[in-house]
């Protein structure tokens, strides 16, 4: 575990050049002109700035934590408890597979 925070800590890169930024935008499909490339390449450089600066502190001695925060009396032990019938679930679907037990829904992606 220890090897792993260790490669987490390294410093990174605080410069993002024009080409990088516009192999990611081709990577998410998104047209950009070059004055939003230079802004955002200068935009996530200083986001690295600050993820270094953030990296730089000293934490000798501050014991990891795993949650934020800790079991509250609200948590409920996770078991299987009676929910609605699968027809009453799918009653109100507009276009309901009741032999698979799914909504049908109209495709959205590609």
């Amino acid at each position: 575990m220890a090897c792993r925070f260790a490669m987490l800590a390294s410093v990174m890169p605080s410069e993002f050049s024009a080409a990088q930024v516009a192999a990611i935008a081709a990577l998410a499909q998104l047209e950009l002109e070059s004055a939003e490339v230079e802004l955002f390449a200068r935009q996530l450089g200083d986001f690295l700035g600050y993820a270094n600066e953030v990296l730089a502190i000293d934490t000798t001695g501050v014991a990891p934590t795993a949650y934020v925060s800790t079991g509250q009396e609200s948590d409920r032990p996770d078991e299987v408890r009676p929910s609605l019938d699968r027809e009453a679930a799918l009653g109100n679907a507009p276009d309901p597979a009741l032999e698979a037990g799914l909504f049908k829904v109209p495709r959205v992606i590609g």
